[in-house]
């Protein structure tokens, strides 16, 4: 009977520990004021270069992108006034270091844009 709650405890720790984690896997978030690479933009998708919806066209562009890079795709730049003082992105603001690919932006960071 003892092992039983012992194993059950533990499953229960495990199970929670993991599920901690998986919340701490997610990229940081900066200021917009903290974006140095060039303008905020806002895409219209974003995710992980390894994501099926963005490896095609990583590929088509000839990208050697891979793992958990984060990607944008459909983005336009959030105008420098509206950056901190109110400005508003419907989908995905991110501060990327690769904008000069018309379809996709390339090793983004999420951001904060009333910062």
């Amino acid at each position: 009977m003892q092992f039983k709650v012992i194993s059950a405890l533990t499953l229960a720790t495990l199970a929670t520990a993991t599920a901690v984690n998986r919340r701490n896997d997610s990229p940081p978030t900066i200021p917009a004021s903290q974006c140095s690479t060039g303008p905020v933009q806002c895409c219209t998708d974003g995710g992980k270069a390894s994501d099926s919806a963005f490896a095609p066209i990583l590929a088509l562009l000839g990208l050697d992108v891979v793992g958990d890079l984060l990607v944008g795709t459909g983005c336009a730049d959030v105008p420098v006034v509206g950056v901190g003082s109110g400005a508003e992105c419907d989908a995905f603001a991110y501060c990327c270091e690769d904008n000069s690919h018309s379809l996709i932006s390339v090793s983004c960071v999420p951001v904060i844009l009333d910062l």
